[in-house]
């Protein structure tokens, strides 16, 4: 027998008793009345929707500020207080939870897209507990039917407040948060040692890739890319244009999170009639991004090697020439190539470069064998780091499914029956 299961059957042997929200305490609103001008310079401490969502108690050390008067009427943030997220495009990510487990040495207020939940008896509850309890499966279910909605779903408070939690005795409380605070700092250190290895050797590849192609002490011609080749800025089309199946097509935005070196199939597509209106990318052509938020997203390419023609996003251009496009791809990539870009992209609310700026970039142009044993040595190099990024995250996900297991079971209380 567990050491819970002990204090379980010397506290409550008949079950734990389980009570809805509005019966324990009461729930309240975040920010109201403020405009966009208001969280431009502050004079006070809020927590936002993403502290909430990102962590199971609130970081109090995170610096988002909002206008708040002297008299002015809003909620603040007590310890013990327990946040939520209000909505969100989907139902599975309503509700998320935040505990305020630390004292703040200033005032705090709560984000307008988010609510609290206060306590009427705050002794019922260790400090800790609820940033389990609320993220536990068993709870999640019932916060996730209180959500509805069309394009955007949201909690209804009138059914979030009969949500029943169970109060089990203060020392079950405070043995289950000891073990899962040490298994969740566990967690987070064999997440991090496995993020520090992806990161050492995506480093590594990045430093051997720069030193490979810049040539250093090497006879070789280098030419601007648009002396060897021709940019063709593709067209315009929009996401709601995208569908599941029809003609390949490359949006600018999957540029940064999909493709890599290379690719032989597209991720998303459009209507063939509309595709017959677009501009495209053929078998051996290199399409080059020429838009994002942060200029180290301009210029990233990727070869197209796919048997079918595919269409061009207007933020990118399509690149031909006779040199091998994976070798032009992974020029790209490097720091000498940003380098000599940086100085013609224009920033604004998006950055982004124009064809003249592209053609302005050299690259050095070693013959077509020595070409592909450089692509041939990249490519290995690519993959190995590219199977640690695919298992990595397998592997944390698999932990935290143990761990989320683990968690449920630990949180699983036989609900006392009340004699009818």
């Amino acid at each position: 027998m567990s050491k819970i299961e002990k204090l379980l059957a010397k506290y409550c042997p008949e079950g734990v008793e389980w009570k809805q929200l509005n019966e324990l305490g009461y729930l309240y609103g975040g920010l109201s009345g403020k405009s966009k001008s208001d969280f431009e310079t502050g004079n006070a401490k809020y927590i936002t929707y993403k502290n909430i969502y990102s962590n199971i108690s609130v970081d109090i050390k995170a610096e988002n500020y909002v206008s708040v008067l002297e008299n002015e009427k809003q909620n603040k943030v007590e310890i013990g207080d327990v946040l939520f997220t209000g909505s969100s495009e989907n139902k599975e990510e309503c509700g998320m939870s935040s505990e305020l487990t630390k004292l703040a040495n200033e005032k705090l207020y709560l984000n307008s897209f988010s609510f609290g939940f206060r306590l009427n008896d705050k002794s019922l509850y260790i400090s800790g507990f609820f940033k389990y309890l609320f993220r536990d499966s068993k709870i999640r279910e019932q916060i996730i039917k209180t959500a509805s909605g069309v394009t955007r779903m949201n909690i209804s408070k009138k059914r979030f407040e009969k949500i029943l939690i169970p109060i089990p005795p203060l020392p079950v409380q405070e043995e289950i948060v000891n073990i899962l605070d040490k298994f969740t700092a566990l967690e987070a250190e064999l997440e991090a040692e496995l993020e520090a290895e992806l990161e050492a050797r995506r480093l590594q590849y990045e430093y051997y890739r720069n030193e490979l192609l810049a040539f250093e002490g090497k006879d070789v011609e280098w030419k601007t890319l648009g002396e060897i080749g021709e940019f063709i800025r593709g067209k315009r089309f929009v996401r709601t244009d995208m569908i599941e199946e029809g003609f390949p097509c490359i949006h600018y935005g999957e540029m940064y999170t999909h493709y890599n070196v290379y690719a032989t199939e597209s991720k998303s597509f459009i209507n063939v009639e509309l595709a017959k209106k677009l501009r495209v990318a053929s078998k051996g052509d290199v399409v080059i991004v020429a838009a994002g938020e942060t200029i180290e997203d301009i210029g990233k390419s990727t070869a197209w090697l796919g048997d079918s023609d595919v269409v061009i996003h207007d933020a990118c251009f399509t690149y031909k020439s006779q040199l091998n496009p994976k070798f032009v791809a992974y020029f790209s990539r490097t720091k000498l190539f940003h380098d000599q870009i940086k100085k013609h992209i224009s920033s604004g609310k998006i950055s982004a470069i124009n064809a003249k700026g592209l053609e302005k970039a050299k690259i050095p142009i070693p013959s077509l064998e020595e070409q592909e044993s450089i692509v041939t040595i990249l490519d290995k190099f690519d993959a190995l780091v590219n199977d640690i990024s695919l298992g990595l995250p397998a592997e944390i996900q698999a932990r935290r499914k143990q761990y989320e297991y683990y968690r449920g079971k630990l949180l699983t209380f036989e609900q006392l029956k009340v004699a009818q």
